[in-house]
C-alpha cells in the first residue's frame, strides 16, 4: 500500500512538473498535419484561382494549402515582420523583388507566374448604364470602387488608366477606396458603389457585366511569387511554386482570365 502511495505521489509530481514547464505529450498526428501543410500569402486577386490550384496541388502531392489573401503591399510588410508564411504570391513583380533584395524571399525561387487583366465591373442589377469606361462620367454613376493604389497593383493600374484617358481629375472625387480588390468587388456587389475596377479573375461567369481595359493605358500587371526564406518547409514550398508554373497550374490560371507570363 505504501509502495502504491509512493508511486502515485511520484506520478503526481511528474504531471505537476510538466504543467509548470509548459510541456505536454507530443501529438504525432498534429505534428504530421503541420508538416504536410504550407501557408501561402497571396494577393486578393488570386482568391478564386488559387483555391482551385490548391485543390489540384493537394490531390497531386498530399500537401495541404492554407491561404492568407490580402493586398500585395500589406502581405509584404507581414513577411518582413515575421509572418509565418511559406510562399508569397504578389500581384506585381516589384514587391517580390524588394523582398528578394532584403533577403526575405529566396532569389532562385522568384518567378513571374501570370499576367493579370484589369476590367471595369458593373454588378448584377446595377443602376449605372455604362458600356464604355468613358461613360463613368455619367451623372448616374455616383461612386466607383478602386483598391488603394499604394497597396494594390490593380488599383494603381486603374488610376493609371483613368489618367491616360484624361478622366482622373473628374472621376477622383467619386472614388471610394478599398483595402484590396476583393473588398472593391464587395463595395459594388453590396450597392455601395456603382462600378468597380477589378482583376478579370474575380469576375465569375454570368456575374454582372465587365468592360476590359486596354492594356496600353497602364503598365502590364505581371505577377511574381517566391518561397519565403524563413520558411522551414522549403521543399514543400518549392513544390507549390513549381505546380503553379506547371502546365496544370497555368491552365487553371488561364481559365480565370490570366495570361501566360512573358518568356524570361
Amino acid at each position: 500500500m505504501a509502495f502504491l502511495s509512493t508511486r502515485l505521489q511520484a506520478l503526481i509530481s511528474i504531471v505537476a512538473l510538466l504543467m509548470l514547464s509548459g510541456c505536454s505529450p507530443g501529438d504525432p498526428a498534429k505534428d504530421q498535419k503541420e508538416a504536410d501543410e504550407i501557408i501561402v500569402a497571396a494577393a486578393a486577386n488570386l482568391t478564386d484561382a488559387f483555391e482551385e490550384i490548391g485543390r489540384g496541388f493537394t490531390a497531386e502531392t498530399g500537401i495541404r494549402v492554407t491561404y492568407s489573401f490580402g493586398a500585395t503591399a500589406d502581405l509584404a510588410r507581414q513577411i518582413e515582420n515575421g509572418g509565418p508564411f511559406d510562399v508569397y504570391a504578389a500581384a506585381d513583380v516589384a514587391h517580390v523583388d524588394g523582398l528578394v533584395r532584403k533577403g526575405f524571399v529566396t532569389a532562385e525561387t522568384r518567378a513571374i507566374y501570370a499576367r493579370g487583366r484589369l476590367v471595369l465591373w458593373i454588378p448584377p442589377g446595377g443602376r449605372a448604364e455604362v458600356n464604355r469606361v468613358e461613360e463613368l462620367r455619367r451623372d448616374d454613376v455616383k461612386l466607383i470602387a478602386i483598391a488603394k493604389p499604394e497597396v494594390a497593383p490593380y488599383g494603381r493600374a486603374a488610376v493609371d488608366a483613368l489618367r491616360s484617358l484624361g478622366m482622373w481629375p473628374e472621376i477622383e472625387p467619386r472614388v471610394v477606396y478599398a483595402q484590396n480588390v476583393a473588398q472593391a468587388k464587395q463595395f459594388a456587389a453590396s450597392g455601395n458603389a456603382d462600378a468597380a475596377f477589378l482583376p478579370r479573375a474575380l469576375v465569375r461567369p454570368g456575374e454582372g457585366r465587365y468592360i476590359e481595359i486596354d492594356e496600353r493605358l497602364h503598365e502590364a500587371i505581371d505577377q511574381a511569387m517566391g518561397v519565403v526564406s524563413a520558411s522551414r518547409k522549403q521543399d514543400r514550398a518549392r513544390r507549390f511554386v513549381e505546380f503553379v508554373l506547371s502546365p496544370q497550374g497555368q491552365a487553371i490560371l488561364e481559365r480565370f482570365g490570366y495570361v501566360r507570363p512573358p518568356a524570361p
